[in-house]
């Protein structure tokens, strides 16, 4: 049979009812459909809601009354119409609920039809109009057994029904289901069936409760409330929060797709792919909707314990990573850092690995796979929970993920790891996403081969290794937070000799760079020393011996290293103070590699300004992913005060140890120069090219 494709039959003629009744500062009403061949209790099921559900929060429609309703003449008349005029009246009717729900703020639970199929016709059509298509939100739809709508048919004395054989309804209703899942998922309309696991009226209307107030707002809020229940559980203070991804991350394998071949196995189907791959290639793709779509999916095809008992079978066949269950093991010595798995799989399924490692009272997980949940964890959901905890609750966090559904959690992280697993298994499409966002805002992303035996991603410049058993690694996972040393020159005469040229707006070109280095001379000798220290060496004496001279304490072995390009200049003055030091320049962090580091005691990270610290940081960041004990001074002419006080910023730089910071003078004005206020323009004589 050819499938039938509705039409937009809606004319503009005096007759035709107007559709558009949204006003444009109210949310979407939710506006529940509920399907089903004629015949399978749709009459019947609606009364029951309506002794289940409060009317003052639920609407109740029987469809064909409300077209009766709009249709002068009713029904009757309404057979003799033509099949546009009929869809102008369907078309009303649904306007005219949409319109209620905007002026109620009610629910509406509409019993309809899909289409009509007489047995003696090769094709059905259809009666689902582009107002109904836009006007859902929810469609329940009756999954009665074709044999028991046959007999009901048959015995009903309300109405007088033809006679349809078994057979056709089931061929009708095989048909409706696939259509209306493909509609469904065109239109951003959560569709499920209603069969034995949701079959009850008290499931049912637990279904439409969860319906009326699970939003996407509401969703978000419901995922930072867990978080802070978590951060809330145990004892301690925590500074740092390690947040999973599962599915890849955790092990190798999916939880989804052994959980849907697991019921495959049971019921004998043919093999296939699994209904999630179709889920998430149809236009919701990894949205909101989808993950409430594949949560009604697992709903659908078990109840609770059967449900919990899968899960149990699935979760047996997965095996963690070793170098992962180990560094979690070592969060359980801990009262600082917390690790929180969260993922857009099944909640359960992880829960019950983690048990099996032993981690289950360490590692909590926040993922869902039923309505129970209150949640489903999206993309977005990850990205949201990430920022909450490193902006609003000022944590420092470390991000593991392995696909495209991580990278926003991955860039929303202080740290991020991209966990690599064997190259038959991985995402596809990782490689790519991942050459498009690294250097982009700052973001250095590293990543840890998992087993140790499978290749890297890319190039391990731009993603550089790192193994979770590293003593630098977990050092930099499990620091805590201190108050950062800093010495600065604010109120001294000198310093305010110096900084006056620098402020100097018509002192600009060769004339500025030439300040610059002078005051890079003069934090060198006054401020770096006390931090770096001096050693003695011995020099020939005027009066014809040798006496002791001073320098720069491992001089030889200092590296100084300006950040382009308004660090330049500065960084040439500290490099006149220290001649023996090596110079590199860098724009970003991983313009520095092992080879620069190597037999270095000291690194000197020279710029005009730091304001919001975020560059310092990546750089920090990057050192100390090299080498976890080289000292690290960074000196500045103007720093912001609170970038090394009380910012986010300065809680993180305050988790590496041998870490100082030089300056002529901290600000409270955080101003960043643009054009001819910009430090770099006014250095090199550029303000005209910005």
């Amino acid at each position: 049979m050819e499938p039938y494709k509705y039409c937009d039959n809606r004319s503009h003629h005096e007759d035709s009812p107007s559709t558009k009744v949204e006003p444009t500062d109210c949310p979407k009403p939710v506006i529940i459909g509920l399907y089903g061949l004629p015949g399978s209790g749709k009459t019947a099921r609606l009364a029951e809601l309506k002794a289940e559900l409060s009317n003052d929060e639920f609407a109740f429609y029987d469809g064909s009354a409300v077209i009766a309703a709009v249709t002068p003449g009713g029904l009757k008349a309404l057979q003799n119409l033509t099949e546009e005029v009929k869809n102008n009246y369907r078309e009303r009717a649904i306007a005219k609920i949409k319109q209620e729900c905007y002026n109620t703020g009610k629910t509406a639970i509409v019993a309809g039809h899909f289409m009509f199929w007489p047995e003696d016709d090769e094709n059905g059509w259809s009666v689902c109009t582009p107002g109904d298509l836009d006007t859902y939100t929810h469609i329940l739809y009756l999954d009665v057994p074709a044999e028991l709508i046959a007999k009901y048919r048959l015995n009903d004395n309300k109405r007088s029904r033809p006679n349809v054989s078994a057979p056709h309804l089931a061929k009708w209703q095989a048909f409706e289901k696939n259509e209306l899942r493909h509609l469904c998922r065109h239109h951003d309309i959560l569709f499920t069936l209603l069969s034995p696991p949701l079959a009850s009226v008290s499931k049912v209307g637990f279904l439409i409760r969860d319906f009326r107030t699970h939003s996407e707002a509401y969703n978000k809020n419901a995922a930072e409330r867990k978080m802070l229940e978590i951060l809330a559980a145990g004892s301690g203070n925590v500074e740092t929060v390690i947040v999973l991804d599962a599915d890849k991350t955790l092990a190798q394998e999916d939880s989804g797709v052994l959980f849907w071949e697991h019921i495959r196995a049971l019921s004998g189907a043919a093999e296939d792919s699994g209904p999630l791959k179709a889920l998430f290639s149809s236009p919701l793709g990894y949205s909101y909707i989808a993950f409430r779509q594949a949560t009604l999916l697992y709903e659908e095809v078990a109840e609770n314990a059967e449900f919990e008992a899968y899960c149990q079978a699935v979760a047996l066949k997965i095996r963690m990573h070793r170098d992962i269950v180990n560094l979690l093991h070592l969060v359980r010595g801990t009262r600082h850092v917390r690790a929180v798995v969260v993922t857009c799989g099944i909640r359960s399924v992880w829960e019950k690995v983690l048990e099996k490692e032993g981690l289950s009272s360490t590692v909590k997980v926040i993922g869902g796979g039923r309505l129970d949940d209150g949640l489903v964890v999206t993309p977005s959901v990850k990205a949201e929970l990430a920022n909450y905890l490193r902006i609003a609750r000022n944590l420092y966090v470390f991000a593991f993920g392995d696909s495209p559904l991580d990278l926003e959690m991955l860039k929303a992280a202080d740290q991020a790891v991209v966990v690599t697993g064997e190259e038959k298994t991985r995402s596809k499409s990782m490689e790519k996403k991942l050459a498009e966002e690294i250097g982009k805002n700052g973001f250095h992303p590293r990543q840890t081969v998992l087993p140790a035996f499978a290749t890297p991603r890319m190039d391990t410049t731009r993603l550089p290794l790192v193994r979770l058993t590293d003593q630098n690694f977990l050092a930099s996972v499990f620091a805590r937070y201190k108050n950062l040393y800093v010495l600065h020159a604010t109120d001294r005469p000198a310093a305010k000799l110096l900084m006056t040229p620098m402020r100097d707006a018509s002192i600009s070109g060769s004339a500025l760079r030439k300040v610059h280095a002078r005051a890079g001379f003069y934090l060198a000798t006054e401020l770096c020393t006390q931090i770096i220290g001096v050693e003695a060496y011995p020099v020939p004496h005027v009066q014809g011996h040798q006496a002791d001279g001073y320098r720069l304490l491992h001089e030889e072995a200092t590296l100084i290293v300006p950040l382009m390009r308004g660090g330049e200049p500065m960084a040439f003055g500290v490099n006149d103070a220290f001649p023996l030091a090596m110079f590199h320049h860098a724009k970003v962090p991983c313009d520095l590699q092992h080879e620069h580091l190597e037999d270095t005691a000291t690194i000197i990270l020279v710029d005009s300004v730091v304001n919001t610290g975020k560059s310092i940081l990546q750089f920090v960041q990057h050192i100390r992913s090299l080498n976890a004990t080289i000292c690290i001074v960074v000196v500045a002419g103007v720093i912001h005060s609170q970038t090394i006080s009380t910012s986010r910023i300065a809680r993180a730089l305050g988790r590496f140890d041998g870490l100082s910071f030089v300056a002529l003078r901290l600000s409270d004005n955080q101003f960043t120069g643009r054009g001819t206020t910009d430090t770099g323009n006014r250095l090199f004589n550029s303000v005209h090219m910005a």
